[in-house]
């Protein structure tokens, strides 16, 4: 399996969508949740394809800028990690980030590839110092793996959501970017 991971086009967007639509049907089924919704419902939703949309062709200093990398096996998408804004106007100095992994491509340094890319596009942008994310606190296999990266955990809010009868809590963990003098 050779996979290589390149930026996202807008033109990318539709199979994208539909890899999120399939990956999300792993949503908590042999495993804990990895997104806060029902795992009956588990659907990438169509306001959040909007500001993929958008994000996509906004120039970084716009507000709802949005960066996507896909990770491709073949013409298959095997994963992805995106970088966007944050809505607050005075924290313009950070950035949020999301990722995925196709259930098949899990548990080979894909996840890590992924953070990489991210982090290292983030480094050589001005003006930005953190790479801040939220997660489940339920799912220990992804914040083992920002753990790892390095991220550290700056908060928790326990009994975020409820879903499926269960009250889950939710994980902030940050980055501090560091750049090369140059």
């Amino acid at each position: 399996m050779h996979i290589a991971i390149r930026p996202a086009l807008p033109a990318d967007l539709t199979s994208f969508f539909a890899y999120l639509n399939e990956h999300l049907k792993d949503n908590g089924r042999d495993g804990p949740l990895f997104q806060p919704m029902p795992r009956a419902c588990s659907q990438f939703p169509v306001e959040k394809q909007a500001s993929f949309r958008h994000g996509l062709v906004t120039p970084l200093d716009g507000a709802g800028w949005r960066r996507l990398w896909l990770a491709m096996d073949g013409q298959r998408i095997a994963g992805h990690v995106d970088l966007r804004a944050r809505p607050e106007a005075a924290a313009r100095h950070r950035m949020l980030l999301g990722m995925g992994v196709d259930r098949a491509a899990r548990r080979c340094g894909l996840g890590m590839r992924l953070l990489e890319t991210a982090a290292q596009w983030a480094n050589a942008q001005p003006g930005f110092d953190w790479i801040d994310l939220e997660v489940l606190s339920v799912n220990e296999p992804a914040r083992a793996l920002y753990r790892k990266y390095g991220f550290v955990q700056t908060g928790e809010i326990g009994d975020m959501f409820r879903i499926d009868g269960e009250g889950l809590g939710y994980t902030f963990m940050s980055l501090r970017l560091h750049r090369q003098a140059g």
